[in-house]
């Protein structure tokens, strides 16, 4: 299998509705929103996403999230330890290339390996640099007049002797009523030769964030409240590109054509021609 033949760069637009796309733990677990008022998710829950959807489709995922896991193994340094020949943690480049070989997540978004031990060998301290780039996605539109926040009880008490109302009855859920978020991300081929990503990778990745959305459905994301509207895919022609992904994403903009835009058809995703560099234009699923 060969690695990334060519430079590859892309944009996502999402479109919200009645949803919390990310919390901040920070402010409670409200939707995150920058200092200019614009909502954001960050490349972290992205990342999540893309690796719950490539898990789906039966790819080996080293970072499991702890509710969506499909093994038993209780901390990544357990994994790494029942997945990874002992023998192969004793030598640093034979390590890399097992976990780069195991995993997909590792040899996309690299990974640091930094696990102790007082016996000699067992331990192993590895920095992984991952090919694929993601940005944290941003509102095209200020959202702080529509976030929402409600007070909700529960009709039972978790705590107590049930004699009256715990304190763990009252909370509040806070949700998005409408926004189109925009995310970018790169795919380089010379950090692809030290992993191992190749282009079925890529193309793994990209059938994955079509269908970013599927199977995340929870409280604060009912199912149909978030959609990949479009996957923009420019594939240049050579691994060091055409242009640099600054330009390339710069020539997507998702404009508001209203000041108070209340749906995805309220935008226009306006895309300016490269010269020589071909935009595939997918919609979500």
């Amino acid at each position: 299998m060969t690695t990334l033949t060519n430079k590859i760069d892309f944009a996502v637009i999402v479109s919200v509705k009645n949803a919390n796309p990310n919390g901040d733990p920070l402010n409670g677990n409200r939707p995150r929103y920058n200092y200019d008022g614009y909502g954001e998710i960050s490349d972290v829950a992205i990342k999540r996403k893309i690796r719950n959807r490539l898990m789906d489709e039966g790819q080996s995922i080293f970072v499991q999230s702890d509710d969506s896991k499909v093994d038993e193994y209780p901390s990544l340094r357990k994994r790494a330890e029942g997945e990874i020949a002992k023998g192969d943690w004793k030598d640093e480049t034979v390590f890399r290339n097992a976990v780069c070989q195991k995993w997909i997540d590792v040899r996309a978004f690299g990974q640091v390996f930094a696990y102790g031990s007082e016996k000699k060998g067992e331990g192993v301290s590895v920095g992984i640099r991952g090919p694929v780039s993601i940005h944290p996605a941003f509102s095209q539109s200020s959202v702080l007049d529509r976030v929402s926040s409600i007070q909700i009880t529960k009709s039972v008490s978790g705590e107590g002797d049930g004699t009256k109302r715990a304190s763990d009855t009252m909370g509040m859920k806070h949700r998005v009523d409408h926004g189109v978020y925009v995310f970018y991300g790169s795919m380089n081929p010379q950090l692809a030769t030290k992993t191992g990503f190749s282009d079925e990778d890529a193309n793994a990745i990209k059938e994955a964030l079509q269908t970013l959305f599927r199977n995340d459905a929870s409280s604060a994301r009912p199912e149909g409240s978030m959609e990949v509207y479009k996957l923009y895919w420019w594939e240049h022609n050579s691994p060091n590109g055409q242009y640099s992904s600054a330009k390339v994403h710069r020539s997507l903009k998702v404009v508001p054509k209203s000041d108070k835009p209340e749906s995805i058809e309220d935008y226009d995703p306006i895309l300016t021609e490269l010269p020589g560099l071909v935009c595939k234009v997918i919609d979500g699923e």
